[in-house]
């Protein structure tokens, strides 16, 4: 798996969060090697920059909410996506390519080849740019 594997930067202040988490998902799945098989992990790695500048359409920013339950009374917490992006916006990408993935086994082991950057600064090879 690893010999054939590429790393593909994004940059998030390009594109819209919705539009990146679903062409990252398509990465990390595998869908564009033609050795695709839905039932292995054979997808690519998928590095994102400038987490902090992302970009998202309307007025999203104030509307759209993340609610996080402990399953105890009264224990629902809900944030905005502009608390989400000021505590920690890695985060905020990160959830979004998670429900882009396939809800299965592998779906862990795809997480894993996504790494999610503040800034511009990585240490990664990068063979092909988005």
């Amino acid at each position: 798996m690893l010999e054939h594997m590429k790393y593909h930067l994004f940059d998030a202040k390009k594109i819209i969060l919705g539009r990146l988490a679903g062409q990252a998902a398509v990465l990390l799945m595998g869908k564009k090697n033609s050795r695709y098989d839905p039932a292995r992990d054979e997808g690519d790695a998928v590095v994102v920059v400038n987490s902090d500048k992302i970009f998202v359409s309307g007025q999203k920013m104030k509307n759209k909410k993340y609610h996080h339950y402990s399953g105890y009374p009264s224990g629902i917490k809900t944030a905005t996506l502009e608390e989400k992006i000021a505590s920690d916006s890695r985060e905020v990408v990160s959830l979004a390519v998670w429900g882009m993935l396939p809800k299965n086994k592998l779906r862990d082991s795809m997480k894993k080849r996504l790494y999610v950057y503040k800034d511009e600064k990585h240490l990664h090879k990068i063979d092909v740019k988005h």
